[in-house]
């Protein structure tokens, strides 16, 4: 690779990857998610090459701690199928599937017709409670496809449902902040 050239690596240009060069930074890189991106910090004077070979280590470490702690597919269907024994009873019907997926307008979805959740892989690493909520929201939706008052008066249950409401807004609110202007603009925001 020529010393000028950036690297290609996964998610740069999906933003996914943000790599800052620092002038206070002397000897170290680090790197950390933040607002979901992987952000690496590297000292200004670290040459292309050096930049090429320290990145991809730095994101592997990341993507290795949060896959370590990302739970199963069958870990979720557990959570969902306790949430529903516990909270909702009345609910016999389980999911047929349940799958991470790379969503970024939406927490989850259930399609209750083939009993299939998919869950956004921005939860990963949320606390339980959040997304536990995310998954008994989805659940519910096996019985009832809408929002309407059965809907909301079984999902009322959770106990935590303030907390986790609390929690992806702020998340959602972080995203947003870290978009650039151009982005925002598409998604309507005001300002």
């Amino acid at each position: 690779m020529a010393e000028d050239e950036a690297p290609t690596l996964p998610g740069i240009t999906e933003g996914e990857i943000l790599v800052i060069r620092s002038a206070r930074r002397k000897k170290s890189a680090s790197a950390y998610r933040q607002g979901g991106r992987i952000v690496i910090s590297l000292p200004a004077r670290m040459s292309k090459a050096e930049e090429a070979q320290v990145v991809p280590e730095l994101i592997a470490i990341i993507r290795g701690r949060e896959a370590a702690k990302t739970p199963s597919e069958q870990a979720l269907a557990e959570r969902i199928d306790a949430l529903l024994t516990e909270l909702a009873p009345e609910i016999t019907a389980r999911p047929a599937s349940i799958s991470w997926r790379p969503m970024r307008e939406r927490w989850g979805s259930c399609t209750s017709v083939d009993r299939t959740i998919r869950i956004s892989d921005r939860l990963k690493l949320a606390p339980d409670y959040a997304l536990d909520y995310v998954l008994f929201h989805e659940a519910i939706h096996l019985q009832w496809s809408d929002h309407g008052q059965e809907f909301t008066d079984t999902l009322a249950r959770f106990e935590d449902s303030e907390l986790a409401s609390a929690y992806l807004d702020g998340w959602e609110a972080a995203e947003r902040a870290m978009l650039d202007p151009v982005e925002l603009k598409k998604l309507g925001a005001k300002g």
